[in-house]
């Protein structure tokens, strides 16, 4: 066997997004361990054939139809797929070792399933996959046998925690989250906030909607429903601690009253490299945590009050079937339009608890009953 054999071969869906672009860091930082064997992106033509001249897939995908001419005239030599249909075959092609899913929103979902039903192990940053179809796709791993390895940098603190614990000696989680721009605003001034503070987060640096999702703090609320599918625990055993240094990124605590948790500077390419080469922590140049400069590590708990978004996502965690989709779809139409100066700051949870409320719950729904419901809800939202 040749050494690029021996390489493992990834997938990355979303490679011209902000987790794709820090996943081809990680490859150039592995070069020897790991192959780019197909990339995707949305729109930008530019840097998927940058990337592609770069790491040499043996295909891309681009999902804007008006960018594939483009693209597919700038890389003669590389297949190139396009559209909706073009990103999930590439996503089913079962001729790698892992799918690295950055994708951004609802849109990931399928492409999730495509890999899982290749029988693809699946690096997983789309965290909407598991909050809109996590009983769909739990039950598909159980047939597979496919492994998912989180990327979110607080699910992938609490996987390293629990490595060698048995999750019986569980007691609950404990998800840290910064608080977003908005954690010190008074609430009485939420009607003014403007798209460009949204856009200004203290810590980590990400795209536009899951930037939003943080000053809402619905990016918790949507980290906890991923967590339930992920490690599978109950909505009592799952809890958020707003840490504003984003230092330590989640904590495990067990029945004994002892707590695990895991630290390092925020950035993405940490756990991000950690999915792509569990079960070790191969050697990397990134910045090192250095404690006596950051000085204080600070919690508190989350004021639901100015961010129902995370009560929200506890009520429809517990209520199960369809309503994490309808919360997820609605959270991120409301989100878009909120970006577009559509609506106001504070509309984005009153329109998701409209959707919620409106909807007929599905107790256990099918793939058709989800994306059915997709539809519905981006409707029902962009009508309000």
């Amino acid at each position: 066997m040749t050494a690029s054999q021996q390489k493992k071969r990834l997938s990355i869906l979303g490679s011209t997004g902000s987790i794709g672009v820090n996943a081809l860091k990680v490859v150039e930082n592995l070069s020897h361990e790991l192959t780019v064997t197909y990339l995707s992106g949305n729109r930008n033509a530019e840097l998927l054939i940058q990337q592609a001249r770069k790491f040499n897939p043996r295909a891309v995908a681009i999902v804007d139809d008006a960018a594939a001419g483009k693209v597919a005239a700038a890389l003669p030599d590389t297949e190139v797929l396009q559209g909706r249909e073009g990103l999930l075959e590439l996503a089913g092609r079962d001729d790698v070792d892992l799918v690295l899913n950055g994708l951004v929103g609802s849109a990931g979902m399928e492409p999730t399933v495509q890999a899982i039903n290749a029988g693809v192990d699946v690096a997983l940053s789309n965290k909407e996959s598991l909050v809109m179809a996590g009983d769909y796709i739990d039950r598909l791993l159980t047939q597979t046998g496919v492994k998912l390895f989180p990327v979110d940098s607080e699910h992938s603190a609490i996987w390293q925690c629990l490595t060698g614990e048995d999750m019986v000696d569980v007691e609950r989680l404990i998800l840290t989250g910064s608080g977003g721009p908005f954690r010190t605003r008074d609430k009485e001034t939420f009607d003014s906030i403007t798209v460009a503070e949204a856009l200004k987060h203290p810590n980590w640096k990400m795209g536009n909607k899951i930037t939003i999702d943080s000053a809402t703090m619905m990016n918790k609320g949507l980290e906890i429903i991923e967590a339930r599918w992920l490690f599978h625990l109950g909505p009592d055993q799952l809890d958020i601690v707003v840490h504003p240094q984003s230092i330590i990124h989640s904590m495990v605590e067990f029945r004994d009253k002892s707590v695990k948790a895991q630290l390092g500077v925020p950035d993405m390419k940490i756990p991000i490299q950690y999915a792509l080469t569990w079960p070790r922590h191969r050697p990397a140049d990134w910045e090192p945590l250095d404690l006596v400069r950051v000085g204080q590590l600070t919690f508190e708990a989350p004021d639901l009050e100015k961010f129902p978004c995370i009560q929200l996502a506890f009520e429809v965690l517990k209520e199960g079937g369809s309503a994490p989709a309808v919360l997820n779809v609605a959270n991120e139409t409301a989100v878009y339009r909120f970006l577009r100066n559509e609506i106001r700051f504070t509309e984005i949870p009153i329109m998701i608890e409209k959707a919620l409320a409106a909807h007929d719950l599905i107790e256990h729904p099918q793939m058709e009953d989800i994306l059915s419901l997709e539809n519905w809800t981006q409707h029902y939202v962009n009508q309000l």
